[in-house]
């Protein structure tokens, strides 16, 4: 039971307060007790205190025990309710037990008060599973509902963000380092890539999208991040960046890892309104025995530790305490959505790690992300390679899309990469592009998975049944849900996530050829 338990307390004018209360010493129950005498004062103190259980002699006046309990149930309050009388009314007590008293005991028979107390707080226990239980219910609602509108525009949307950060690669790869516009358009390129982080949030979050781990180096994705870093965070705050010495390696996805610290580098820019210094360091760490961090036990092992620093405004009790809850946030309405550090942590253990944090209010905050280190040569798609020249050839591919515009930039892509590219909108008019180049061999078909008409895998079926080796390369802007009912996240089988850039659609294309 919580303490202290709190009691509002109907009186007559000769209470039997002290005794009625001292059942509740005898209980072993800490309490504290809101006094009312009349009906003014009654209402105040249940609209201004939260109150756990009320308790009424009061039988005389226009408000009265009986008239106090038929307020609280017509407004629907949830609060035990123990009725004390002086006189025996039979009449009565069925009235009040039928409103839904605890117990109706006579002042002459006080014996009865501790096993009615008793019950008394079994129904404030009881109360207060129930609504644990509704806010659970109420919560999974929610997720529902987020996953729900998700899944719903997840296609589209990636599909939209995959053209603008396409076409806003190729000007830039086209635009003098020095060129006026240059800035404009790498600004369009970080707010569509911040968008596609925001949906891929919404997916993790909801539970719509898997992790897919590979072995990689924690300070190339801090490295690959800090110009937009920088960027990101404006002018008034200072950035610097600590990369550990010979920093083991971790089993995360490169891209929901980079997620976590671009969401961890917002909230420590909107702690810090008028400026600061926020620091980023990499480092390996050994936990020698089990210790407990703020939101859970670390247990022993070695770790590389991601750490974000800000000299901001820090946390109380109450923040912290909701930190890490669903749509949780403490920034105005219409900057923020609740859902940042909660996605984090839902990354961080889907990685296999552990998220901590220290903050004191007025003096900052700094988060922990554990990665669990690991002894296993980097994966080789996890290898950011230095050169900025796509790889190209001269091969025949053949690209399935339905989305008009995103067909036309990865068709352009492609062809000034060399390759010779069939387009097709659908899988049918897949079939019929491939069976009208009988002389001109397909090596790759590049293919969204769900079409009109015909899909990218019953397209590809038919496809291998000709040429049991043709390769395939399945891409998708839907949900994993989705992708699973058809078979796209079966073990062997190539897949691009959309939105993907020109880089890593040339260089995935280059993989698939070269195997």
């Amino acid at each position: 039971m919580k303490s202290p338990f709190k009691v509002l307390y109907l009186e007559d004018e000769k209470p039997t307060e002290g005794e009625v209360l001292g059942v509740l010493e005898h209980v072993g129950i800490n309490y504290c007790v809101e006094e009312a005498r009349d009906r003014v004062a009654f209402q105040e103190a249940l609209a201004n205190h939260e109150v756990d259980l009320i308790i009424s002699d009061r039988w005389t006046g226009a408000f009265n025990a009986l008239e106090a309990l038929k307020q609280i149930r017509s407004e629907k309050r949830d609060v035990p309710f123990l009725v004390i009388s002086e006189d025996e009314g039979e009449q009565v007590e069925c009235e009040v037990l039928e409103l839904g008293a605890v117990d109706f005991i006579l002042r002459k028979r006080l014996g009865r008060l501790i096993p009615a107390i008793r019950r008394a707080l079994k129904e404030v226990e009881d109360l207060a599973q129930r609504k644990r239980l509704e806010a659970q219910f109420i919560e999974s609602q929610k997720m529902e509902l987020v996953g729900q509108l998700a899944s719903g525009v997840a296609h589209d949307f990636n599909n939209i963000l995959g053209v603008i950060m396409g076409y806003s690669d190729s000007v830039i790869a086209e635009l003098d380092p020095n060129h006026s516009m240059r800035p404009h358009i790498e600004e369009i390129r970080m707010a569509a890539e911040r968008s596609a982080g925001l949906a891929k949030q919404l997916l993790i979050f909801s539970r719509k999208q898997t992790v897919d781990p590979v072995v990689i180096d924690l300070n190339t994705v801090v490295g690959t991040m800090e110009k937009m870093l920088r960027r990101l965070i404006g002018e008034n705050v200072e950035l610097s960046i600590q990369q550990g010495k010979k920093l083991g390696r971790i089993k995360a996805d490169s891209g929901y890892v980079g997620q976590v610290l671009m969401n961890l580098v917002i909230n420590a820019r909107d702690a810090m309104p008028q400026g600061g210094s926020l620091r980023i360091e990499t480092l390996n760490k050994e936990v020698t025995v089990e210790r407990k961090g703020e939101i859970g036990m670390i247990p022993p092992g070695e770790y590389v530790v991601l750490t974000v620093q800000d000299t901001g405004e820090g946390m109380d009790e109450v923040v912290k305490k909701h930190l890490f809850e669903a749509f949780f946030t403490t920034k105005p309405k219409g900057k923020g959505t609740g859902l940042g550090l909660s996605t984090c942590q839902t990354i961080v253990e889907k990685s296999g790690g552990f998220i901590d944090f220290s903050s004191e209010f007025g003096k900052g905050t700094t988060f922990l992300v554990y990665f669990p280190r690991v002894e296993q040569p980097l994966d080789a798609q996890s290898r950011v390679s230095s050169s900025r020249i796509l790889p190209g050839g001269s091969e025949t591919l053949l690209l399935v899309e339905d989305d008009p515009a995103l067909s036309r930039l990865a068709c352009g892509v492609l062809q000034k990469l060399g390759y010779s590219v069939l387009m097709a909108n659908n899988g049918q008019d897949g079939l019929k592009m491939a069976s009208q180049n009988p002389g001109n061999p397909i090596s790759l078909v590049i293919t969204d998975v769900i079409m009109p008409q015909m899909g990218g895998k019953a397209m590809a079926e038919w496809l291998k049944s000709f040429q049991p080796d043709m390769k395939i390369l399945f891409t998708s802007g839907y949900t994993d849900d989705a992708l699973a009912h058809h078979g796209m996240l079966e073990s062997g089988v190539s897949f691009l996530p959309k939105p993907y850039t020109p880089g890593i659609l040339a260089r995935k294309v280059r993989e698939m050829l070269d195997k």
